[in-house]
């Protein structure tokens, strides 16, 4: 089974999509750093857990880790730091949506990709229909995700996911 660590920001845009049944469908199995989840997805998104989201604890080593890539990169967060961390460490893919986190994932040859890339997955694994895709990044959307529609509605194959 694929391993996937994920950032909060995919996971979010995933939730605002209600898409997050297909997400637990794939097999895959997800996983965060536990400090992310306690700070950014316990209170509103706990049920993740429930779903099969894994919270994974980091040892000190890897703590101390993240730290150190959060002084060379300094635009993501040390909790982005922490899933890069985890990501490198478990040898797996990282999931994230932020931009300056891809980039220092791309430089320390992690494998990463973002929302597009797992609900294209979603779809790959007939988990759920282009249609329902296209609703979910319509839902994504009107709660102000950040994605790069152009991107989209070409993995859509239309222009009419506004």
């Amino acid at each position: 089974m694929l391993l996937i660590v994920s950032d909060t920001s995919v996971l979010i845009d995933i939730e605002q999509g209600e898409l997050t049944s297909a997400m637990f469908s794939l097999p895959c199995q997800f996983i965060v750093p536990d400090i992310l989840f306690a700070s950014e997805l316990a209170e509103r998104h706990s049920h993740l857990l429930q779903l099969g989201l894994i919270s994974k604890t980091l040892n000190g080593d890897l703590v101390a880790e993240a730290y150190l890539l959060h002084k060379k990169y300094i635009r993501p967060s040390v909790n982005d730091m922490l899933a890069l961390t985890l990501a490198k460490h478990e040898n797996c893919q990282l999931l994230t949506g932020d931009k300056a986190l891809r980039e220092a994932a791309i430089e320390l040859n992690v494998e990463v990709h973002g929302t597009i890339w797992l609900v294209e997955q979603m779809i790959q694994n007939e988990n759920i229909t282009v249609e329902v895709a296209s609703v979910g990044f319509q839902r994504m959307r009107e709660a102000g995700s950040r994605l790069p529609w152009v991107d989209v509605e070409m993995m859509l194959g239309k222009g009419t996911c506004q």
